[in-house]
């Protein structure tokens, strides 16, 4: 079970002008992802997922450069020593910040994955849980700024795939996405609507929408303003409402010990190719749980990271939803890796039972989609 190799994949898959969906951050011209493969000497292979960080090159960089030096020859289930390896080194030079904590995910995720396929259970059974249903919302680089009806027909046809959570893009501007929330409330009066507005608001813009949304009975508005602004959080918290989530863009428990104690944020969305990892992601549930908080974890782009994100909900207290990505560009998770996910009739998901994360790797797809540089989103 010693580590072999530590090896980081970009990967990118252009999507085309018909599927591009304009978001908060910009219109989806591409979408990028980084694998981590880790090898041991057993012959057992785990995968794992970091977000790109929309600088995919330069974390696997980091990945491949920094970190699998200091893995090489360690024990492959040790995965508690590994992060400490990792965290250590890191404290030391970059900190644990963004770049360190999505690079770190990656080797962690992977480690997990080696884990698993050595006791022969689903990953899920291993941290303790069971293959229990999961309930979906539709998301992902999907229902974006449209015109109303065409929006209310997206929803529709997720509905016929058994969706009854939707979560919808805003963050253009008050009243263009109140009409959007208006018009599927109208058009689908039993939808459960989410929304995230990707801190694409000013607090002004963000306290002009809370009314229309708590009219509309919206379930949450997601990251309205940038994760430093405690400040304005406190503010929409107080004025409003509609439960604030986020979580996407932070990075380790610390991090989310500072968000639970200003006590604004009460949907909390950690990313398990973001935060550090499912260890870290583990012990962010249980932060959460202590509070009484449920976690709805965010998705990244392939079905490595989808995968293990069924699996760690299946595993913990305060499950929420599991975030399906509908993007119309889903190469990563449809073609890249097998199904990430078993789906339900009723919206739901199961973890897979196969041993491991339980996904299989395209490699062939892999190297005929090398990284794209330049930006994901313009």
């Amino acid at each position: 079970m010693r580590i072999t190799e530590v090896t980081a994949f970009g990967v990118s898959v252009p999507t085309p002008p018909h599927a591009q969906v304009d978001l908060g951050f910009g219109r989806s011209v591409k979408r990028d992802a980084v694998l981590v493969r880790v090898r041991t000497e057993a012959g057992i292979t785990g995968w794992g997922e970091s977000h790109h960080g929309r600088a995919p090159g330069t974390v696997a960089h980091l990945i491949d450069t920094a970190l699998a030096p200091l893995l090489t020859g360690a024990d492959a289930a040790d995965v508690t020593g590994a992060g400490s390896t990792l965290a250590r080194a890191q404290l030391r030079g970059l900190g644990l910040g963004t770049a360190a904590a999505i690079a770190m995910s990656g080797i962690d995720l992977a480690l997990w994955d080696i884990r698993a396929k050595a006791a022969g259970w689903p990953l899920h059974r291993l941290l303790g849980g069971a293959p229990r249903a999961i309930p979906a919302y539709a998301g992902g680089v999907a229902l974006g700024y449209q015109p109303p009806p065409v929006l209310a027909e997206e929803v529709h046809r997720l509905r016929e795939r058994g969706f009854r959570a939707v979560k919808l893009r805003i963050g253009d501007n008050p009243g263009a996405d109140a009409e959007r929330v208006a018009a599927v409330r109208e058009a689908h009066p039993d939808t459960t609507i989410l929304t995230d507005a990707n801190t694409a608001y000013t607090l002004e813009q963000a306290l002009a929408v809370l009314p229309a949304l708590a009219e509309h009975e919206v379930g949450w508005l997601e990251e309205p303003l940038p994760r430093t602004d405690a400040a304005g959080y406190a503010e929409l918290a107080r004025r409003g409402t509609v439960a604030l989530a986020a979580g996407e863009n932070h990075f380790t428990r610390y991090e989310f010990a500072e968000l639970v104690r200003a006590g604004s944020v009460r949907v909390l969305q950690p990313d398990l190719s973001k935060v550090g990892g499912l260890t870290e992601a583990l012990r962010v549930a249980a932060l959460a749980s202590a509070w009484h908080l449920p976690v709805h974890p965010h998705t990244a782009s392939t079905g490595v990271n989808m995968a293990a994100t069924a699996h760690f909900l299946a595993a913990i207290d305060n499950a929420g939803y599991f975030e399906a990505d509908v993007s119309a560009n889903a190469a990563l998770h449809t073609e890249l890796t097998s199904a990430p996910f078993t789906p339900g009739q009723d919206g739901t998901v199961r973890p897979l039972d196969a041993p491991g994360i339980g996904v299989d790797i395209d490699e062939d797809f892999l190297a005929a989609h090398p990284l794209i540089d330049g930006p994901g989103f313009r």
